[in-house]
């Protein structure tokens, strides 16, 4: 993996997340439905087309949901290929919750190795790099330069985890929260006290990352280009994103669908995941 490609997608995701506030404003966000119901606006298409554009000139197939269609006969011929959220959060960007993303992952031989969630309201920037660590630049306001080194961002980025409390936080879904996820926690927790807190989008992976939050278990439905990014940015902060049955999560599968999976700190995973 290339120093430059890593810049050239933190920059995707800030150029991507600048459209899309663009339309945040708008009063005709030009929302309309997919064919399988769930929303699609002005922002995703804009940001979809921006990331496509510039991705593709690293000669690296583009996977995005909003051209998920590509056969598997042709995508399982990839070793490496980008995997692409380009509004993650269409449901909180309509109803003004703020708390959206874009989502941007490397994906290499079916397995994360790079991966930037770009929060486009609070200029948050979350990125990591396999084997070199996870990180988050705050009030970031604009790209990087084409002759900036990736040391130099590294050394002015936060490195996570950066952030402590007391207790067991459980981060749960804004818009989604299932029975089951529910059952698991009070089944993995047992009489422990929590708190839960709520966060929308991939930010969940980022709270777990940068240490708000402990454990996120995810007993419903989500895409891959939904959690790779996320997966990534947790496993290099010290945690664990696994199935809900302990397997690694793997990409670039025929069923784009994910098994349920549970994301954790690594405290948690070791004194209560694992036991």
């Amino acid at each position: 993996m290339r120093d430059k490609w890593i810049i050239h997608a933190l920059n995707t995701a800030l150029k991507a997340g600048t459209a899309i506030l663009e339309v945040y404003e708008m009063s005709d966000q030009g929302i309309s439905l997919k064919e399988d119901l769930s929303p699609i606006t002005l922002a995703d298409r804009r940001s979809d087309t921006i990331i496509k554009n510039m991705l593709r000139t690293t000669d690296i197939p583009v996977f995005t949901e909003e051209s998920s269609n590509v056969p598997y006969e042709i995508r399982k011929t990839w070793d490496q290929y980008w995997l692409v959220d380009p509004l993650d959060g269409t449901k909180e960007f309509i109803h003004h919750y703020d708390e959206f993303t874009v989502n941007i992952a490397l994906i290499e031989e079916g397995v994360p190795v790079f991966g930037v969630i770009y929060v486009p309201v609070y200029r948050q920037l979350y990125f990591a790099i396999k084997e070199r660590g996870a990180y988050r630049i705050e009030n970031i306001i604009e790209t990087f330069s084409d002759n900036t080194e990736l040391s130099n961002i590294l050394d002015h980025a936060i490195r996570l985890p950066d952030r402590t409390h007391a207790g067991i936080h459980v981060v749960v879904s804004r818009s989604h929260m299932s029975s089951e996820t529910k059952a698991y926690i009070g089944e993995k927790l047992g009489d422990e006290p929590f708190k839960i807190v709520s966060a929308g989008s991939s930010l969940k992976f980022c709270r777990v990352a940068e240490g708000e939050a402990d454990l996120y278990p995810r007993l419903g439905p989500t895409m891959e280009w939904d959690i790779a990014a996320g997966i990534v940015i947790v496993t290099e902060a010290g945690g664990t994103v696994r199935q809900y049955d302990g397997k690694p999560l793997l990409f670039n599968r025929e069923n784009l669908l994910n098994p349920w999976f549970v994301v954790a700190s690594e405290e948690i995973t070791k004194n209560i995941i694992l036991k």
